[in-house]
């Protein structure tokens, strides 16, 4: 059984991830468990952002990934979210996964210099099925970022 971990507050000295809320899973939406933070440069309130941590592995985190992040526009070019990645890595490796996902359109070349930045390395770009969320949105493929913690 899932047991969510004492991740409240994570910082690496120049921003900070402040919990939000835990999400647990919903197997009939093929959910996974997830934490969600608000980015805050360190030792204020001010948010530069979010990101959002899902635990483990199924079809739909293979299109979605593990990690999603936004970054306010004010606040973009400063690396928060490669940042933001790394200092969450350690729930993943806390909670045993030997990789994380992140997933995002091809042409978001912020997104994947983010995933670049932060260690991941581009696995594939897929035409997304036309079950998936993503699809139903209006996205046709997604770039498969990939990070080995092993």
């Amino acid at each position: 059984m899932f047991e969510f971990k004492n991740f409240d507050y994570l910082t690496d000295g120049e921003i900070d991830l402040k919990i939000i809320e835990k999400t647990p899973s919903n197997e009939e939406k093929g959910y996974v468990p997830a934490y969600k933070y608000r980015i805050t440069l360190h030792d204020s309130d001010e948010s530069v952002g979010t990101i959002d941590f899902r635990v483990g592995y199924n079809e739909n985190l293979y299109y979605v990934g593990n990690i999603g992040y936004a970054i306010k526009e004010t606040n973009r070019g400063n690396k928060y979210a490669s940042k933001a990645c790394k200092i969450i890595k350690i729930v993943a490796i806390t909670h045993g996964m030997n990789r994380i996902i992140i997933t995002c359109n091809p042409d978001n070349l912020p997104s994947r210099r983010t995933c670049e930045i932060a260690g991941l390395k581009l696995k594939e770009i897929v035409n997304l099925p036309s079950y998936t969320q993503l699809y139903q949105e209006g996205e046709r493929q997604v770039c498969i970022y990939e990070w080995s913690l092993e």
